[in-house]
């Protein structure tokens, strides 16, 4: 070997850690799958002006329209969508879950014209569902042959969404409930207890179809108790789904990951966040537009993501955004089912902006893939209602409290998960409050007749010190009488609201801010 040739390896050599570092730092590569460096990810601003975000719950299991977890409790005996399932499809050991995915076929399934929908109703962002615990997904997978672009409806249907989404301008995210299919699913490897079939295992035991129910080595989780912990999960699976989340992100690069659970597998998932946020700042021009939702506190306050409570909203205001995910009826589709009426799920929203949260809100499609005529007037309730309040949620952040007269709060913080349950409709009396510059929006949450009373903005207010000089109401331009004392303002009202349900005081001034 020459004298220069030795020279030039040397000085190659004495650049690798140079280089190194600046790809570490170039805008593609900005995280590393430390906590450390993923602390320092900050939630974007599109996801703060958002608030709200419509979601669809979709998939094989929707070809049976009788609800969520479908896939599981057909093959627990005793459970009335098991006994469903007998009755219309027979024995689960003859007739299981992999036969009902030719019979979700979507006939109107038209992803344009939903998210358009969408659109309409103030929809800032929408979610498609990704993979469910059913080990099925929803993309063209190139790593689970059981996927929608080769089976069912067969067309990518998250590749469809995120087109549309694209074209209406709604930023777009998907949902991983994949992490506990390996427990979740072990159900399809029992068999009745007892009965005429008592003793015959169940379809999930073939191990032709391993790759769908997995192949489970571990009986202790043959039972239909189910532990939402990563115990006894295969580091082996722990891989497949990094792998599956990785083809996902960096197919679709979607602005939203939601984890239905924590961010589980350890290094996995710190690999497959920072896999997220690397893949956003390439398509961004080094800038990251990505949010991951976690359902643990803990991941939030480690400044991993968004902190996410199912069915369930935060006491007051949080120092950081946050989001409620919810449905208006079932996850998955179920024939007959009462939904949410616009009242409720307007009231939901308003109570959560004013704490500085987002509302994600799942309309489940049933097989054909088109809203029912119920889900149809619910979505044109919540749009009629938009159309008139919308300045008063996108784009607001929280006021120095967020209401009058707000809901009994919950005595542990994770009490606030799955707790609307015990939420009353707020009325008159109730006021949520929102900000933009220097306005101030006081959403009055019923009608109360001639008058508005709002002893939070009294003259002896500590929270309002300043000069109240303008009041309208959204959806009606016209300036409003008000009077302003010791013990309220008090604010004249005309003969008719502007909209149904909650309607919004834009109130202007100096010092309210």
């Amino acid at each position: 070997m020459s004298i220069s040739r030795r020279q030039a390896i040397a000085a190659l050599a004495g650049t690798l850690p140079a280089l190194k570092a600046a790809a570490a730092h170039s805008p593609s590569q900005q995280f590393t799958s430390t906590r450390e460096s993923l602390s320092k990810y900050r939630v974007p601003e599109w996801f703060r002006d958002a608030k709200f975000g419509i979601w669809a719950h979709w998939g094989p299991q929707s070809s049976v329209e009788a609800g969520d977890w479908y896939a599981r409790n057909m093959y627990i005996q005793g459970q009335p969508q098991y006994d469903y399932h007998v009755k219309t499809y027979g024995h689960p050991s003859r007739f299981g879950y992999k036969d009902l995915i030719p019979l979700w076929n979507g006939e109107k399934f038209d992803a344009d014209h939903l998210v358009g929908l969408y659109k309409k109703a103030g929809a800032k962002y929408f979610m498609s569902m990704a993979v469910h615990h059913d080990n099925f997904d929803m993309w063209n997978s190139k790593h689970n042959r059981w996927n929608a672009a080769s089976m069912g409806i067969k067309k990518d249907v998250v590749g469809a969404f995120r087109q549309a989404a694209a074209k209406h301008g709604l930023k777009f995210g998907v949902s991983d409930h994949l992490w506990i299919s390996y427990k979740w699913f072990a159900v399809s490897h029992l068999a009745d207890k007892h009965g005429p079939q008592a003793g015959v295992p169940y379809d999930g035991s073939d191990p032709k179809f391993s790759d769908l129910y997995h192949k489970i080595d571990d009986t202790s989780l043959f039972t239909t108790k189910l532990d939402w912990d990563e115990t006894k999960i295969p580091e082996s699976w722990k891989q497949h789904w990094a792998v599956r989340m990785k083809d996902l992100v960096d197919s679709y690069n979607p602005e939203l990951l939601y984890s239905d659970g924590q961010l589980p597998f350890g290094n996995y998932g710190l690999e497959t966040l920072a896999n997220l946020l690397n893949v956003s700042a390439k398509h961004n021009g080094g800038k990251v537009e990505a949010v991951y939702t976690s359902k643990h506190k803990e991941d939030s306050d480690a400044g991993l993501g968004v902190l996410d409570r199912e069915r369930g909203v935060l006491d007051d205001i949080w120092p950081h955004p946050w989001q409620t995910d919810t449905c208006i009826g079932d996850w998955h589709y179920k024939r007959d089912i009462t939904y949410k009426t616009p009242k409720t799920v307007v009231d939901l929203l308003v109570d959560i902006v004013s704490k500085n949260g987002n509302l994600m809100l799942n309309f489940p499609l049933p097989n054909s893939g088109m809203l029912d005529d119920s889900e149809l007037k619910v979505l044109e309730g919540i749009t009629n209602w938009m159309q008139v309040n919308a300045e008063g949620i996108h784009g607001t952040r929280p006021w120095k409290i967020s209401g009058q007269r707000p809901l009994p709060k919950a005595t542990r913080p994770e009490d606030t998960a799955f707790n609307e349950k015990d939420r009353k409709d707020l009325t008159a009396e109730d006021f949520r409050f929102t900000t933009k510059g220097q306005a101030l929006y006081a959403f009055m949450m019923g009608w109360p007749g001639k008058q508005a009373v709002i002893p939070a903005l009294s003259s002896s207010s500590s929270h309002a010190p300043g000069k109240i000089e303008r009041i309208t109401l959204l959806g009606q331009p016209a300036p409003l009488k008000f009077t302003r004392d010791a013990s309220a303002l008090k604010i004249d009202l005309p003969d008719n609201p502007p909209s149904d349900y909650a309607v919004a005081f834009h109130i202007s001034g100096s010092g309210l801010v």
